[in-house]
């Protein structure tokens, strides 16, 4: 190593600089350690309610800072949804119209909770059954119930545009501390940033496959519809001061669909989608909780900043970390990786340094590795997580 590189590593980076090092592919003093999310309820109940800042305090990781928020476009007749006060999960307050206007009824259920989430519309009332338990929500019926109906939507839907300033001020609050994520605006009700996971999330996984291949043309006006809503949101992200935004998810990974479908339903328009977002000054991730090694190329042709999650077998994807760093290592930055399942319950302290060990000498290498779980945990020992974030703390580039 040069004496210049050597004085550079030398020095002590706060964990902004540490994040923004690695995003770059390029090599930060030691290595990035952080999570995904932090769960509410893991929160509750293992850490009696403490705050996410809080829980990054206590051990020591990198933190990050997830802050959503749209602003309501009056000039074209769109306002808050005055029923929408309490949000929830990474949720921002949701736009309404006269023509596009929201519904929300709690069922009886004794499993789970249970709530009909309808959208009001001048010429049909769609609408979605929605359960919860502690740890997460999911669809138990999806809005799409007709072909015919995707043209309700593509007429009346509101187009939400991000609240800047709202990500300025919560951006000046956290300073240097860590990085600063969003992600792309998502369906009314349920969604997930990627244009194939909303679509899925509102017609159903299988469904939509066999519509991918009996009906084309009906799918790909559908994406077409959410990926222009998706693209006014990001069009209105320039200035909004975001380290990185978050695209994609589970349901384009190669668990679900194969990578002909990906190629031809997906990247197209998410592609689209990430050029967007880089002409107004915004990096992305995209994020790909499944299978990803039949299509690591594909995604990083697309042009993302960084790649998440690199789900190794043991939590039912498929990645190689060291195959994976090998083939898209020097393209983009990889985020995730960490066997969470096996690691942060069940097993030693040594067990968990040696894995962290594991993922930094099979990615880091080289820099542009961020250390982090894949995707969420429900369940962990505090002493496990303790153990992952000292042993990647001394992840050093410069020794």
């Amino acid at each position: 190593m040069n004496i210049k590189l050597s004085s550079l590593l030398s020095m002590k980076m706060n964990a902004k600089e540490r994040f923004l090092k690695a995003l770059k592919g390029e090599i930060p003093d030691r290595l990035p350690v952080t999570t995904h999310h932090v769960m509410p309820s893991f929160l509750d109940s293992h850490l009696d309610g403490a705050s996410e800042q809080d829980f990054f305090d206590r051990f020591g990781l990198d933190p990050i800072k997830w802050v959503i928020a749209y602003h309501a476009e009056e000039s074209s007749g769109e306002y808050f949804d005055p029923g929408h006060t309490e949000l929830g999960f990474l949720e921002a307050r949701r736009i309404c119209s006269d023509n596009w206007r929201f519904k929300v009824e709690k069922l009886d259920n004794q499993s789970y909770d249970t709530q009909r989430f309808s959208i009001i519309t001048p010429t049909k009332t769609l609408s979605m059954v929605l359960q919860s338990d502690a740890h997460t929500t999911w669809v138990a019926e999806h809005l799409i119930k007709e072909k015919k109906e995707i043209d309700i939507i593509a007429r009346y839907l509101t187009h939400p545009k991000c609240d800047v300033s709202a990500i300025k001020e919560a951006a000046d609050s956290f300073g240097d501390r860590g990085l600063v994520r969003g992600h792309i605006a998502c369906f009314d009700g349920f969604g997930q940033p990627g244009c194939w996971q909303d679509f899925s999330c509102l017609f159903g996984s299988e469904k939509l496959i066999i519509a991918a291949l009996e009906d084309p043309m009906w799918v790909r006006t559908f994406l077409e519809v959410l990926c222009g809503r998706k693209k006014t949101y990001i069009e209105s992200l320039k200035g909004a001061p975001y380290d990185l935004l978050e695209l994609g998810g589970g349901d384009a990974s190669t668990t679900v669909i194969s990578p002909d479908i990906f190629n031809e339903f997906v990247a197209p328009y998410d592609s689209d989608l990430i050029a967007t977002a880089h002409k107004v000054g915004q990096r992305v991730a995209y994020h790909t909780c499944g299978g990803m090694m039949p299509i690591l190329e594909d995604i990083a042709s697309m042009n993302p900043d960084a790649m998440e999650t690199f789900t190794p077998s043991g939590m039912g994807g498929d990645t190689q970390l060291k195959e994976a760093k090998q083939r898209i290592g020097e393209k983009v930055c990889m985020i995730g990786g960490f066997d969470q399942f096996h690691f942060f319950t069940g097993c030693t302290p040594e067990d968990t340094r040696k894995e962290v060990r594991r993922c930094f000498d099979e990615a880091g290498q080289g820099g542009g590795y961020i250390l982090s779980p894949s995707d969420h945990f429900f369940e962990a020992d505090l002493n496990l997580i303790e153990a992952f974030a000292d042993e990647a703390r001394s992840c050093l580039y410069n020794s």
